[in-house]
């Protein structure tokens, strides 16, 4: 339904990750080896074709989306000390740190290059604010991290930032460029903001439950880095006295031996926190679905719900 839009973004986006400069394209060219869903940018092109646009801006705009969501993940992955990204060795594994965060400005400095060739202010406006809001989503996590105090609330702020902010501009300036009205624009805001919390709360879930080869990552990471996400907010929400003083020691303090994984795991499954998790992202799915009742019954609108319902049941 989209192939021939998303064909033309893949190429949008080889072509403004070149350089005169060699390790650039060859460091981008190793991200575009790793594949990746595409997600971001194909929900721009599936917003512009469910409002009914027959330009051609929304190319351009979902290769930005990408360049913004890669530059992020450059630069988290020397945040993380990430060593894998969608099973193949990550940039600042191969490339070093270096150079990754270096790369990853040059990928925001192309994606505003995008949006100003676009023209639009309030597309600029979207996507710049969205591009702030991710850095600040960032950042709060930095601080929440070996936080046992972590709220709830906090962690949705954390998640809203550094995840939906991006789902929710990406799908916001399909809807602008086909010169919507703003009741529809604000409605895929939702959809693409409640689809984001959806997929980072299953995301953070498939850290404690998912097949390592499957996941493309290294499961545990989010144990092993003191990340307070939300199974770990749930497993301590109902913890005894013996399992918050684990909680306390391996994400509190940082002290991991190399059996403390499987402990945590146990823990989890003991408060049922997984599956939880996945539930209260099925609330935020069926809650973005509901957001697009603002668009009449159409096969774009159908394969948007369906990509939102496949969020909680996918393993990767």
């Amino acid at each position: 339904m989209l192939e021939p839009e998303l064909l033309a973004t893949n190429q949008a986006i080889i072509a403004r990750m070149d350089s005169p400069v060699a390790l650039i394209p060859q460091l981008a060219a190793h991200l575009v080896a790793a594949g990746g869903k595409r997600l971001r940018p194909l929900l721009t092109l599936a917003a512009a074709k469910l409002c009914g646009y027959e330009g051609a801006r929304q190319i351009k705009l979902a290769a930005c989306v990408e360049f913004i969501h890669t530059a992020t993940l450059l630069h988290d992955d020397v945040v993380d000390e990430s060593v894998l990204r969608r099973g193949f060795a990550s940039a600042n594994a191969v490339f070093g740190n270096k150079a990754s965060v270096l790369v990853g400005d040059f990928l925001f400095a192309r994606a505003f290059e995008l949006m100003v060739e676009d023209g639009s202010l309030e597309v600029l406006r979207i996507l710049c604010s969205a591009s702030a809001t991710i850095a600040e989503g960032e950042v709060l996590q930095l601080t929440t991290q070996n936080d046992l105090s972590t709220t709830e609330q906090k962690y949705f702020d954390v998640i809203r930032g550094k995840t939906a902010a991006l789902f929710a501009a990406a799908c916001e300036v399909g809807g602008v460029i086909a010169q919507r009205p703003a009741a529809q624009t604000a409605a895929l805001a939702q959809f693409g903001m409640d689809l984001g919390m959806a997929f980072q709360l299953v995301d953070d879930a498939l850290d404690y439950a998912a097949d390592e080869a499957e996941l493309g990552k290294t499961v545990g990471d989010d144990f092993r880095e003191g990340k307070l996400t939300y199974p770990v907010l749930l497993a301590i929400a109902g913890a005894d006295a013996r399992e918050l003083e684990f909680w306390t020691r391996t994400i509190g303090e940082g002290e991991q031996s190399e059996t403390d994984l499987a402990t945590a795991l146990a823990f989890m499954q003991r408060h049922n926190a997984t599956q939880r998790s996945i539930a209260r992202a099925d609330a935020f799915v069926e809650s973005a679905c509901a957001a697009l009742a603002a668009f009449p019954e159409s096969p774009m609108r159908t394969a948007l719900e369906d990509v939102a319902r496949y969020t909680t049941a996918r393993r990767f």
